[in-house]
């Protein structure tokens, strides 16, 4: 491992504050659909790790212009370049996952769009140290973190942080914006609610499992008018989850936060490198990283799914009327939300148990979707993806219902009809 210089506490300090918003007009558009990769022919059936291994082989060798990568339990992620426009993005996407779909099943491969694993229980695929020093790091927690890395998906919708200066599209409005919105689209796109078969009593089980990590690394920093400072201070004061040492190995320390390995140099000194690869570590519900990634949303079923999370969230951020409006609107969230910080208050902890069954969540969100549909047009959105989202708002949105609730009414008839077959024997 190549000798890098150790840099100072105000140095690393400058740099999370220069690079946490990078601020300009809202402009590009991105995504990362995470999908759980499974047998075709018998989806329940765990996939083994030979097989996995050689489907990102192949994959990998496909020319996609989205980045492919695959998570610790076997999981698929396409992340999406920065788009000029919601249509570029979806286009590309789209044209990515035509590529895709078809090499995997020619592997006799599949992917479904779950938040949580419904079959059976975190696995983990990948070796590499620095995942082993991850789950040991998780371990201290309890189980949640091996669920998280190994049994989860998500769509991550990216947008650009926004202006320097307040208004509308202010970096600081927009920041709140997300953290309030996101309890919102967390309930709307709720799609988790079983596990190994059985249902968790939430809608979605994702953001149940996220609410049990280490919350020094997974609960939104402190709201306050300077959310650079709040970042920056939020990152140097989590903990290490793992340090790479000079012969390569991961060691995951056990109570020494960043701030603390810069003063102490302990077990060496840290570098930029370093940093930046702590960030990577740390799962809030919204991540600075330049423009805003919003981790929030579960993983959406069918080929199309996550073209409405989408399109909502780019329609509610980057149309000037429909941001006005969302603001408004999640605004009245915030005495529900409280002092504590997401995912762990009040109004999260609705959004993940009862989904749009809350009334104020329901209402907020037939008012946000509603926002999102008059904005498509002035965003150019095609047709098709008016029409989806449209059907969405239709089907689960305007009848306070969410996708996790149509899996729960197939289980249940599904143990119905077990009940009926024994009764009639």
């Amino acid at each position: 491992m190549p000798v890098r210089p150790a840099v100072l506490e105000a140095e690393l300090e400058a740099h999370l504050r220069g690079i946490c918003f990078k601020t300009g007009p809202p402009r590009r558009i991105g995504v990362e659909i995470e999908w759980l990769v499974h047998d075709a022919r018998s989806p329940r059936c765990p996939v083994e790790p030979d097989r996995l291994k050689s489907a990102a082989t192949a994959l990998r060798a496909l020319p996609l212009t989205s980045l492919l990568t695959f998570e610790p339990g076997g999981q698929l992620e396409l992340s999406s370049l920065p788009a000029t426009s919601l249509t570029d993005c979806i286009e590309a996407v789209t044209a990515d996952l035509a590529q895709v779909r078809p090499a995997l099943l020619a592997m006799g491969l599949g992917l479904a769009g779950h938040g949580h694993n419904p079959w059976h229980p975190p696995r983990r695929v990948l070796t590499d140290p620095r995942y082993d020093a991850m789950e040991a790091y998780f371990d201290r927690w309890g189980s949640a973190g091996r669920s998280m890395m190994c049994a989860t998906a998500s769509v991550q919708v990216c947008v650009d942080a926004g202006h320097e200066e307040p208004g509308p599209f202010g970096y600081g409005r927009r920041w709140l914006l997300a953290h309030l919105l996101g309890a919102v689209l967390a309930a709307a796109f709720a799609n988790s609610p079983i596990s190994e078969g059985c249902p968790t009593g939430y809608r979605t089980t994702r953001q149940l499992i996220w609410s049990q990590l280490d919350p020094d690394r997974t609960l939104a920093p402190p709201p306050g008018p300077d959310p650079r400072t709040a970042w920056a201070r939020y990152v140097l004061d989590a903990p290490v989850m793992c340090i790479r040492s000079e012969d390569g190995r991961w060691d995951a320390p056990e109570g020494l936060t960043f701030r603390e390995w810069i003063r102490t140099g302990v077990p060496r000194p840290p570098t930029q490198e370093d940093l930046d690869y702590h960030v990577t570590t740390l799962f809030p519900p919204v991540r600075p990283r330049g423009h805003l990634e919003l981790r929030m949303i579960d993983a959406q079923s069918g080929d199309a799914g996550w073209i409405v999370p989408l399109a909502v969230t780019a329609a509610l951020f980057d149309d000037p009327e429909a941001t006005e409006r969302a603001y408004r609107i999640v605004k009245s969230l915030a005495e529900t939300a409280g002092s504590r910080p997401a995912p762990r208050n009040p109004l999260w902890r609705h959004a993940a148990r009862a989904a749009l069954t809350d009334p104020e969540l329901h209402t907020a969100a037939v008012a946000c979707f509603a926002a999102a549909q008059e904005a498509l047009p002035r965003l150019g959105a095609s047709p098709e993806v008016r029409a989806a989202v449209a059907e969405f708002t239709e089907r689960y949105v305007a009848r306070g219902r969410c996708p996790a609730d149509d899996h729960l009414d197939a289980l249940y008839a599904a143990e119905g009809d077990l009940i009926v077959g024994k009764d009639s024997q």
